[in-house]
């Protein structure tokens, strides 16, 4: 991942670095310098590197691509397939270096305008206003873009609201700003609706970023005038350009434009993205059973013709009885061995809540099921938990709901274990679940319950070692735990395992399991928040030793 980062870091650098030194250095664009100084150079070298972002922004966000190539053995090795894990956040990344890049091109083409609208009404003498009023006559090519004569700042205002440049230049980075503000953490998860409608002004982005440059503002001397005249020489006698046995008058062309022949391949491949989401979205999805769990979480069992999942993968799901336009992501909580695949949905906004209220979990009577509301499904798509069956050992750790993409993977072990654990290459599952609240444990306890007797009905108890850890409580809660602390199942999930209080150290953890596998490749799983991320990957990298035939922790977080 570092390596993929350096090698994208680096060619945005010689990016910059290259187009910079195409507008500074060659005599076509002597003149143009002498107009708009060094601010051309800062303002050209920054739209290279953009061309080269927007052209990787949509590709992270091709699902359907990204699922193709990641179930394909023949081009995805396991490293291969962390890196595609990590799609959003390289989208995310590229969206930040987009923006870092549209603030230098907007400063600097403030300059070019600025400069521009000056050299236009500068009196006359200058080589500047010689160079502007280029274009007045017959037989002559303007350099200077801008041809009225009115100062700033009225001409500069002029220019950013009636030229194609400027005016597709102030909507695409208006677009620019609601789509990365409307993207932080606090916008996505308390109003999601916000960040989904906001996020789809890339299309005004796209098409604006494409004839932005149709204008051809930026012009530099022909290859036929730079034979008969040199800048380097003849701008020392610009007042007898065009007489007899001095310069003639240079001549000017526009840069066409460049960026569409970057963007269309992605922008291509997203439109097709589009249309088989499209398509899978028309396809009959039936709600077969709706289960109400506590701590406001409902269960939606469905079933959909030739519908085809692995563990830990997850869909999109659109309610039009909610929302026609809105799709949110949740975590397939079903086996890949059951005739249904499931969803677990927290109820933490307005569109859950909605969802909540047109299935009838908000009434008391038993709701027919030919009332449950149509639903869509785009998907599944993979994740990092496809891969857990790939190793001998695992860590599973979710955090909160974080727990559901690991409920598929737990089922999807008992019913191998049920028909043939021979073919099974997973030995020992280490599971750790840390939830603030002690109703969040309900759901999922019948789960473990019967895990739990499979492996000791087989004698093989030591197969899934788990930890649920209860991070959060009140001082009666903590009363009620002494009290029945001594009971052979736990208070709060009827488990055997009893619940341990507080967080789990990590460090102790790693170092433990190292020493039970030495020489093993072990594969850490995470659905969980980013700080706790952050921990574990730390572990995952100290705890691995430097001996290719020692223990290694191999790292893998859900990302949707």
């Amino acid at each position: 991942s570092f390596f993929f980062q350096l090698v994208w870091l680096g060619l945005n650098v010689f990016l910059f670095w290259w187009y910079y030194l195409v507008y500074d250095v060659p005599p076509k664009f002597f003149y143009t310098r002498v107009l708009l100084g060094r601010a051309l150079a800062l303002a050209r070298a920054p739209a290279a590197c953009l061309n080269f972002n927007c052209m990787l922004i949509l590709l992270p966000v091709c699902r359907n691509l990204l699922s193709f190539l990641r179930g394909s053995s023949a081009c995805c090795s396991t490293r291969v397939r962390r890196q595609l894990d990590r799609n959003l956040t390289f989208h995310k990344m590229v969206a930040w270096m987009i923006a870092l890049h549209t603030a230098i091109h907007t400063i600097a083409h403030l300059f070019n305008v600025e400069w521009s609208v000056q050299a236009r009404v500068e009196e006359e003498g200058t080589l500047a206003a010689v160079l502007s009023s280029l274009g007045d006559k017959a037989n002559e090519s303007y350099i200077n873009f801008y041809r009225k004569t009115i100062g700033n700042p009225v001409g500069g205002l002029y220019v950013a609201f009636t030229y194609l440049a400027g005016l597709t230049g102030v909507i695409i980075t208006l677009a620019l700003i609601l789509i990365i503000t409307s993207s932080t953490k606090t916008i996505r998860r308390s109003y999601f609706e916000v960040f989904w409608y906001t996020h789809h002004l890339f299309v005004i982005f796209f098409i604006g970023l494409v004839i932005h440059g149709a204008g051809r503002i930026v012009r530099g001397q022909t290859a036929e005038s730079l034979a008969e005249h040199n800048p380097e020489i003849c701008y020392k006698n610009f007042t007898h350009w065009g007489k007899k046995g001095a310069c003639p008058i240079p001549q000017f062309s526009g840069n066409p434009p460049m960026t569409w022949k970057w963007v269309v391949g992605p922008m291509f491949l997203y439109l097709c993205e589009r249309l088989v989401r499209f398509w899978r979205s028309q396809q009959k999805v039936v709600i077969t059973k709706v289960v109400i769990h506590p701590f406001k979480t409902i269960e939606l069992q469905m079933m959909k013709k030739g519908f085809k999942m692995e563990v830990g993968q997850y869909i999109f799901v659109q309610c039009p009885a909610v929302s026609k336009l809105e799709w949110h992501p949740f975590t397939l909580t079903s086996a890949p061995e059951e005739d249904y695949f499931s969803i677990h949905v927290r109820i933490v906004g307005d569109w859950t809540e909605g969802l909540f209220n047109v299935c009838g979990c908000d009434k008391q009577e038993f709701q027919e099921a030919w009332k449950l509301p149509k639903i869509a499904v785009d998907g599944p798509f993979g994740t990092a938990s496809e891969d857990v069956f790939s190793y001998e050992t695992v860590m599973l750790v979710g955090a909160g709901i974080g727990v559901t993409p690991f409920a598929s993977v737990l089922k999807s072990v008992w019913y191998k274990y049920c028909h043939d654990a021979t073919n099974l290459k997973l030995k020992k599952i280490y599971f750790y679940w840390l939830c603030r609240d002690t109703h969040a444990f309900e759901w999922f306890a019948d789960l473990l319950q019967s895990l739990e007797a499979q492996m000791q009905e087989r004698n093989n108890a030591e197969f899934l070692s788990y930890n649920i850890y209860l991070t959060g409580w009140d001082e009666s809660q903590a009363t009620h735990f002494v009290v029945h602390h001594e009971e052979e199942k736990d208070v709060i999930t009827g488990l055997k395992q009893k619940t341990l209080y507080g967080r789990p150290n990590w460090e102790n953890e790693f170092k433990t399991i190292a020493g039970h596998h030495p020489g093993s490749r072990i594969g850490v799983f995470l659905c969980g928040p980013e700080g706790l991320a952050d921990t574990l990957n730390k572990q995952s990298i100290s705890n691995s030793e430097a001996d290719p035939r020692g223990v290694h922790f191999i790292f893998n977080k859900e990302n949707f």
